[in-house]
């Protein structure tokens, strides 16, 4: 199952792209999902960092097409943000019928409830509203040219340039998705089931210990650790936190300390230690097919 978790995330990114006439195949999206998890696990501030990887990736497959990219990312992550809000609602309505719950494990859900949502709206107004985008490009160009004393501006203003022209595109592709909603139900849909997929993982590993637990459980679990990640406070949150926001809330909801640490590390062996060595995978298999490809090209110049 974590295997379609990470598969049902790629075909919906790839859904959103072929919707902005961005073409990448099914083989593609995976390998560039799975090196965009692999650099989301070892270098911090994980939130951004593989989405930053899969727009670079096919950017430099399709020359051009960086504001395109951009606006499929986006898109994907506030679809995202949206499911998981609606799962965390719905994990709150079936806490009233729950009595084995510490009210601090509801103050949290609550607390990430709201923090999604919100993180969610001003993505939003940030998506359609160009002249905001504009005005932070701006102060990031000021700031980049104070601390380095005006060395690099001329550099500068060339990608400042650049960077406009991608974002233009960014904006129209988003309003693009305003205009024709439909475009966003296949890949919504293939989310939801990357959603499911994610459930099981810890699902089967609770049943494999012989100490099933409610889906609640697992359903608001997930939606919190998911939430977290989803927020961009530029911490690593794939190694120490996650495995204490999991036990916490295990134990939170009546589970024993014995079962909630082992169910913790047997999910994290899937969705942590196995998706780093097939991200690892990914990852040197896309650089090495690129530099055979260079290497290809060059020959064929040279005869």
């Amino acid at each position: 199952m974590g295997f379609a978790e990470v598969f049902f995330s790629a075909v919906s990114w790839r859904a959103i792209l072929s919707s902005l006439k961005v073409k990448i195949s099914i083989i593609r999206s995976n390998l560039y999902t799975w090196y965009g998890i692999f650099l989301d696990i070892v270098i911090p501030a994980e939130s951004i960092t593989g989405e930053l990887c899969r727009i670079y990736l096919v950017n430099r497959e399709h020359s051009g097409t960086s504001g395109k990219t951009v606006a499929s990312v986006v898109t994907q992550r506030i679809l995202g943000m949206g499911i998981n809000v609606v799962m965390l609602v719905l994990g709150i309505g079936f806490l009233f019928n729950t009595s084995n719950m510490r009210p601090e494990v509801f103050a949290i859900i609550v607390f990430f409830t709201v923090a999604v949502a919100a993180l969610m709206i001003i993505l939003m107004l940030v998506s359609l509203k160009e002249s905001w985008s504009k005005r932070i490009i701006d102060g990031l160009i000021r700031i980049i040219n104070y601390v380095t004393r005006n060395k690099w501006k001329q550099r500068l203003v060339t990608i400042k340039e650049e960077t406009i022209k991608a974002t233009k595109i960014f904006h129209d592709s988003m309003k693009e998705f305003g205009r024709n909603p439909k475009t966003l139900i296949l890949p919504t849909l293939l989310l939801f089931l990357n959603f499911v997929s994610g459930l099981a993982v810890p699902y089967l590993v609770f049943l494999s210990l012989g100490n099933p637990v409610d889906w609640t459980i697992i359903l608001i679990t997930n939606s919190i650790v998911i939430a977290v990640k989803s927020i961009p406070v530029g911490i690593p949150f794939e190694v120490g936190l996650p495995e204490i926001t999991m036990f916490s809330v295990y134990h939170g909801f009546g589970v024993t300390e014995a079962i909630a640490g082992t169910a913790t590390i047997l999910t994290r062996l899937i969705t942590l230690w196995l998706r780093a060595v097939v991200g690892f995978s990914a990852q040197q298999w896309v650089e090495l097919k690129m530099v055979f490809s260079q290497k290809n090209n060059l020959h064929s110049a040279k005869v």
